[in-house]
């Protein structure tokens, strides 16, 4: 058997096209989904009791149903009631109420971690619930789950290859799309493995180092 990668890699430009894609979609996923996190976990640790009900349901949902089913549901599913979506958006869509919820919960363990009395000191110091949330509660918070969160966004970042399925141009599907013009299965996608996994490295090492210097300090 023989192996011809430059098969594969003449063809770098739609390679480049999704990696940008994957590269975006994570982006965007990562910045909204955090915001989401971060609100959701406020809600489930002070919220009104309504408010926790309807967090938690929609935590519950979405960490006990696969990623795939949530895609389709929101990109095959949504158009019976008149919803319709570009494949690009429903990625999106689907990726940021997935990480939504996981960050969710994993925020809500680094704020249930923080002692009573760091709280109790900053309200005697007459800040408001948001000043205290915002400055005493969640960067030490972030601090103590911020290995988990890295980890759970990488995670996303590789289940965005499923977004191929509904013909998002992320980097599975180009790698597919590839080896169905060649017919260089293996080679495809083990290119896509060896980007995936060079992606991945390099996403760990920029969160990490952007951890401390802009969400909760060293």
């Amino acid at each position: 058997m023989e192996f011809d990668f430059g098969a594969v890699l003449v063809d770098w430009r739609l390679l480049a096209k999704g990696i940008a894609w994957t590269v975006g979609l994570t982006a965007i996923a990562t910045v909204i989904g955090m915001a989401v996190g971060v609100a959701c976990a406020w809600a489930r640790a002070s919220g009104p009791v309504w408010l926790r009900w309807v967090v938690g349901s929609y935590v519950e949902l979405i960490r006990n149903t696969p990623f795939i089913v949530q895609l389709f549901f929101i990109f095959f599913g949504l158009p019976a009631a008149g919803v319709k979506l570009t494949p690009e958006v429903a990625s999106v869509i689907a990726m940021v109420m997935n990480l939504g919820a996981y960050a969710t919960e994993i925020i809500r363990a680094g704020i249930e971690a923080t002692p009573k009395g760091q709280i109790e000191a900053a309200v005697s110091l007459a800040l408001d619930k948001v000043q205290v949330f915002t400055r005493v509660v969640l960067p030490p918070a972030l601090k103590k789950v911020w290995p988990a969160m890295v980890s759970q966004i990488i995670i996303v970042m590789l289940g965005s290859a499923v977004c191929g399925q509904i013909s998002t141009e992320e980097l599975s599907y180009a790698a597919n799309l590839i080896q169905s013009r060649n017919f260089r299965a293996f080679e495809a996608f083990i290119v896509a493995t060896l980007l995936y996994l060079a992606l991945a490295v390099a996403l760990r090492r920029l969160l990490n180092w952007a951890g401390p210097r802009f969400f909760f300090g060293r």
